[in-house]
């Protein structure tokens, strides 16, 4: 029997919601502490599966984990276990966590070699791990996968600094390159390189630990080689994705909301995107403040044609939120053309929303046009599933604004990204139910 969340909505909600600790950048900074054998300390870790896998995972192989409080752990990767790489243990909690692959690079930069198995994770098309493989490949790693039982053995004993230019601007891609870079012999270039918060966070605190990064924020990376790295201390930044999700849940809720801490200079143009759907908000201190709205109008472009919301490599909008984008413009105002470019599948929910009242026209696996509602209709509650953690939670917000009861089945989807969920909605006013 799997866990469903069931949400009676229709109801404003009101009051604070204080974001989690970014995931993203949880698995790549929590995968760093490989790099070093001395004490790292990291603070405001989301409690979430994906997270916890991965910091249980470190422990199998021998890295000492303390966990300091409810949010701060320190790591100790002394004595590494070499030969849990090749067991079945390895496999079958390798294998089922997508931030495991983020594990390879700093393990070939510190040994020299790795084992790991082919990963598993969301349904939303091929994620291809193509942009890892190059980048050890061109800093010298050999790979070779053994169909047999289904490892890649990668040899990295001799990693040396070289020129990059990345296939694509992938996040986890760039990151575990930094990471198997930053103790490589000479100089390494990357460029195309990801620039995300996240990134700049982890190469802020490789800096720390020692390492010489120069580039941080931009697409073009510079690193010198070290022999060795040492313990730092770091705090995550809170989880954009999850802000993104609360500024949308306010508005298509009608809700008063705060979201607090939320380093709003780390958010590009995420409040902008927002804005532009007719959204109210306004930073008081480092909070962000929605007011209650009974009608928010999308913007049109200056020449009046119909506004498209599309995402990019930051510091354009990140795809995470476009799921989010597209039911909050359920009940705006005016219309808007979502187009998702990243991953093939993600917009393949709106048949969810379609059955509880949306228009939508799904132009194809990557367009949708949301024509909006402005609240005269309201959404009718179904029972549904949750293909992936996005539109988990874009599915739980159209469900909290709904006339009716919805039931949102397979949550361990949404809870692979979002902690506690139903206890902090609740705390809002949410009426949701856990069965």
């Amino acid at each position: 029997m799997t866990n469903a969340f069931v949400i009676n909505g229709g109801k404003p909600l009101k009051g604070e919601i204080t974001p989690q600790g970014a995931k993203n950048e949880a698995l790549q900074v929590i995968s760093a502490v490989l790099l070093t054998d001395e004490k790292v300390t990291i603070s405001n870790i989301p409690d979430i599966k994906d997270v916890n896998k991965l910091i249980e995972l470190l422990g199998d192989m021998g890295v000492i984990v303390e966990r300091i409080n409810e949010h701060t752990y320190t790591f100790e990767a002394k004595d590494i276990n070499q030969d849990f790489f090749l067991s079945e243990t390895f496999k079958s909690k390798g294998g089922g966590l997508r931030g495991s692959i983020m594990i390879v690079g700093p393990l070939l930069a510190r040994f020299g070699k790795a084992s790991i198995p082919k990963p598993g994770g969301d349904k939303i098309g091929r994620r291809r791990l193509d942009t890892h493989f190059l980048g050890f490949e061109k800093l010298g790693a050999q790979f070779n996968y053994n169909p047999e039982n289904g490892f890649f053995n990668v040899d990295a004993s001799n990693l040396q600094g070289t020129y990059i230019l990345l296939d694509e601007a992938s996040v986890t891609g760039t990151a575990n390159v930094v990471m198997a870079a930053v103790l490589a012999k000479g100089t390494t270039t990357i460029y195309n390189a990801a620039c995300e918060p996240y990134l700049q966070q982890l190469c802020k605190m490789l800096s720390r630990m020692g390492a010489k990064i120069s580039g941080i924020g931009s697409n073009l990376l510079t690193i010198e080689g070290v022999e060795k790295l040492g313990g730092t201390e770091h705090r995550l930044l809170p989880d954009m994705i999850e802000i993104g999700s609360f500024i949308g849940l306010a508005a298509m809720t009608g809700s008063e909301i705060t979201i607090k801490d939320v380093q709003y200079k780390e958010l590009g143009m995420i409040p902008d995107v927002f804005k532009r759907l007719g959204i109210k908000l306004e930073l008081r201190g480092d909070d962000i403040f929605i007011p209650a709205q009974e009608h928010y109008e999308i913007e049109t472009f200056i020449d009046g044609s119909i506004m498209t919301i599309a995402d990019a490599p930051w510091p354009g909008f990140t795809p995470d939120l476009l799921s989010i984008v597209l039911v909050v413009a359920i009940q705006a105002k005016g219309s808007v053309l979502i187009h998702q470019k990243m991953f093939e599948s993600r917009l393949f929910f709106v048949d969810k929303l379609l059955d509880m009242g949306a228009q939508i026209i799904l132009c194809d696996p990557h367009r949708a046009t949301v024509i909006g509602l402005d609240n005269q209709v309201k959404l009718r509650g179904i029972s549904m599933t949750s293909p992936d953690i996005r539109a988990g939670v874009s599915l739980l917000i159209a469900a909290l604004s709904a006339q009716g009861q919805s039931t949102i089945y397979n949550i361990e989807q949404i809870e692979r990204g979002y902690q506690h969920i139903d206890t902090r909605l609740k705390a809002l006013g949410a009426d949701i139910t856990r069965i």
